[in-house]
């Protein structure tokens, strides 16, 4: 049997969009985000602890994740019981990085990735692990959803809606590299950079939700309103698809949320301030806040 370990709700979204496409039956190893993101898809899951599901499976599939080594110690498990490890990249960035903790490095067997910009990249930084290329059942569950939404009736006044999609960028970067600059910006700056233009847009914004990441606080952004000039709202309380629906324009670093707005056919939109790295969505599509 296969057991599925997941933590970060990126690597999640993957793994359970790939689980229900293929019907698999699984053990699970569900730990933070991912737990919900898994029951929103398949319903109530019973989870077991690490070790078991290691004792159990004949092999392992896993997200990675930087909020958590549970994956990271995964590997380690398997590789002493001789079981075979799959991980499903769920991003761009980082490729190294997420299998290494301190001077550690644990690759897993095998190393699954959902496009070809995602597979040039993993057969750089990852020669010596075997790739296979699978269409991102996420990206696939996503468009068969959105095809069935339609947006929350509004007031038409001829002004833009945004939804700007926030990322912990500071937390990562502290923990990955004890530099919670290491980007050359932190969260906080992008959003208030985008705030302080938001005119840039070139054409007046009626509304401005703010969502934040699944692992922040809601309460993390409430100062923006302090500073803000047009209508805002807190977000978080409806899905990201519909959140997508429902606006005109994405805004964000360099979430994947920005991707879900293309594939929306929202207009989308970098908030990186100036001095920070571009951001790397591999997407000409996304433009950089103009001044």
């Amino acid at each position: 049997m296969l057991a599925v370990v997941s933590h970060d709700a990126g690597g999640a979204e993957v793994l359970s969009s790939y689980v229900r496409q293929q019907a698999l039956s699984c053990l699970y190893v569900l730990e933070g985000p991912a737990l919900r993101v898994f029951e929103r898809k398949l319903g109530t899951i019973r989870t077991v602890p690490l070790e078991v599901a290691v004792a159990q499976a004949s092999s392992l599939l896993c997200g990675t994740s930087w909020q958590s080594d549970l994956e990271f110690n995964a590997l380690a498990l398997a590789r002493e019981a001789g079981k075979p490890t799959v991980v499903f990249l769920d991003h761009w960035t980082n490729y190294r990085e997420r299998f290494t903790r301190g001077n550690e490095t644990r690759l897993p067997d095998e190393v699954w990735v959902g496009d070809r910009i995602a597979k040039d990249l993993a057969e750089n930084l990852l020669p010596s692990v075997p790739l296979r290329l699978i269409e991102n059942p996420y990206f696939r569950d996503l468009r068969q959803e959105l095809a069935l939404l339609t947006p929350n009736q509004g007031e038409d006044s001829g002004k833009l809606s945004v939804l700007y999609v926030c990322e912990p960028v500071s937390d990562h970067m502290e923990k990955q590299y004890g530099d919670a600059r290491h980007l050359g910006y932190v969260e906080h700056e992008a959003l208030a950079y985008f705030l302080k233009h938001i005119h840039a847009l070139s054409q007046p914004v009626g509304r401005l939700v703010i969502r934040p990441h699944p692992s922040e606080i809601p309460t993390k952004y409430d100062w923006a309103r302090a500073v803000c000039d047009v209508p805002l709202i807190m977000g978080g309380t409806q899905t990201l698809l519909q959140e997508v629906t429902d606006c005109d324009v994405v805004v964000g670093c360099e979430s994947m949320a920005m991707v879900v707005g293309l594939l929306a056919g929202k207009r989308v939109v970098s908030s990186i301030p100036p001095g920070g790295r571009p951001c790397v969505l591999p997407y000409p599509e996304i433009e950089r806040l103009a001044l």
